[in-house]
């Protein structure tokens, strides 16, 4: 049985259908890619998934549970994690306390007066640091953080919450290639060593064709094309909508690592 199974799922804002009709699963332990051209309609579908927005009609399940109309709260503590395209962390506190407050709030403690908090959950907190290479930065204020490093606490802010679906929009965005790689060659192990479930928006076709496990492509709300790189790479609607020909497509999927910095690489769904 699939992790999260979105069927029929629709959004429409006033006369204009944003989402239409789409239906799509992802399997434990997989990194679905959820692409589309600006105006595709992929911001509203991930944020209808996480809650922020409700479907006009449509169902969005996660195991056994269906999460229409859920809050964004309630859809979290069923183990749904976010990260957004903006690393979103408290700069004037440590690496580690901003895992402690994540620890804390998935246990739902309030801090007391008569006891320092300090120390709550500090060893689960640099166990988890520790898995995404942050241990050693664990007392440093998160505002003095390389922006790769930010990231990197982040997703560990994330797996606080042990979760079972992780949605990350754009994880990859105002980082340089070799951040980029690194930051999901992490997040590739992390979910095959706790089975986690990812989809995620990127803007990136080096990170999707390089990462993914199985792409989803969106044009003018609807789903036009599924399946592996290969299968995207050549599929002649996916060429059209965003290049036309598809020439640019196939040349871009084929550069290699020399040309990494250069600003052909990024933005290439924008």
């Amino acid at each position: 049985m699939s992790l999260l199974r979105v069927s029929g799922l629709s959004k429409s804002f006033g006369g204009l259908k944003a989402v239409d009709d789409v239906s799509f699963d992802l399997e434990a332990g997989q990194l679905l890619a959820l692409l589309g051209p600006n105006g595709a309609g992929k911001s509203t579908c991930f944020n209808m998934v996480n809650g922020q927005l409700r479907p006009s009609s449509g169902s969005i399940r996660l195991d056994d549970h269906e999460l229409v109309g859920m809050r964004p709260r309630d859809i979290w503590r069923l183990g749904v994690g976010r990260t957004f395209q903006i690393a979103a962390t408290f700069n004037s506190m440590t690496v580690l306390e901003n895992v402690q407050m994540a620890l804390v709030s998935r246990e739902r403690k309030l801090f007391g007066l008569w006891k320092a908090a300090g120390s709550w959950y500090a060893d689960e907190a640099f166990s988890l640091l520790e898995q995404v290479g942050m241990a050693a930065d664990a007392h440093r204020a998160c505002g003095v953080l390389a922006y790769g490093d930010v990231k990197r606490v982040e997703l560990a802010i994330a797996m606080a919450n042990r979760p079972k679906l992780l949605l990350m929009d754009e994880p990859t965005a105002g980082m340089a290639p070799k951040e980029c790689n690194d930051l999901m060659a992490l997040t590739k192990r992390l979910v095959t060593e706790h089975k986690i479930g990812v989809l995620f928006t990127e803007h990136s076709m080096d990170v999707v064709f390089a990462y993914a496990d199985r792409m989803i492509v969106l044009a003018r709300g609807k789903l036009i094309a599924e399946g592996s790189a290969e299968t995207i790479r050549n599929d002649a609607r996916v060429q059209e909508v965003y290049f036309g020909t598809g020439k640019t497509f196939q040349a871009h999927a084929a550069l290699d690592d020399h040309h990494d910095g250069q600003s052909g690489r990024q933005g290439a769904l924008q």
